[in-house]
């Protein structure tokens, strides 16, 4: 497996760069790894559990067998809990895109093999690592992006009540300007609340409303249905 030619170290007539290093193929599951043995003479494979113990049995695995960085694929999120634990037990750990791997010839396709082949890559220095941010950066993005997400689904509901209360010629976004302003929000909660009187709803517009309660009433007088007012409740 390992060839020595004085100082210089070959596996399969490639140089070996770097030789206390890893590689991971991450599952759903399980990960399979592959590392040197403990004498430094091979290489050995073994599988590892996806829970959070057994990762912290993996890091003093590959601590015993004095690993110093840990390569593994990109695989759907995954990856993120081996990463963080390995990190966090001061292992460096390189993540490759899958399209980089996908474009070195010889790669068969087992998870046992897979390890063992990103292992050889990165112990002859083949494989890059993607940008991976600090803790703190990770955490005000995963922060940005939740946000992201409850604006786009906050978005999808204001339609969804629009389209049904216009349904039930309920019109209560030409009743007023913005559904979504102080007038608006407490017609729809009030509707919500059971409240089906036009006038009693009008009463509620916001003292700089420029229609009159009566121009607002006139807008409301629909013709109730359960089903489509229950679309409103859910959101």
């Amino acid at each position: 497996m390992w060839q020595s030619h004085g100082q210089e170290i070959e596996a399969d007539g490639i140089a070996v760069l770097q030789r206390n290093v890893a590689g991971m193929d991450v599952g759903s599951k399980s990960h399979w790894v592959c590392a040197p043995t403990l004498d430094g003479t091979g290489r050995e494979v073994k599988e590892f559990g996806a829970t959070t113990p057994e990762l912290e049995r993996l890091g003093q695995w590959l601590q015993e067998r004095k690993v110093e960085s840990v390569a593994m694929e990109s695989t759907g999120v995954y990856w993120i809990a081996p990463h963080e634990i390995l990190e966090r037990q001061g292992l460096k750990v390189l993540l490759v895109c899958t399209r980089a791997l996908a474009q070195v010839p010889g790669r068969k396709k087992t998870d046992r093999i897979d390890c063992k082949w990103i292992q050889r890559l990165h112990s002859c220095g083949l494989l890059g690592g993607s940008f991976r941010p600090a803790e703190l950066v990770c955490m005000v993005r995963t922060l940005v992006r939740d946000k992201s997400n409850l604006m786009a689904e906050r978005g999808d509901w204001i339609r969804r009540i629009q389209k049904s209360l216009d349904q039930m010629n309920v019109r209560v976004h030409r009743a007023v300007s913005d559904i979504e302003g102080a007038t608006g929000m407490a017609i729809i909660r009030a509707i919500v609340d059971g409240q089906r009187d036009p006038a009693q709803l009008a009463e509620l517009r916001d003292r700089g409303c420029r229609k009159s309660s009566a121009e607002i009433a006139e807008q409301l007088s629909g013709h109730w249905r359960q089903d489509t007012c229950s679309v409103c409740s859910r959101a």
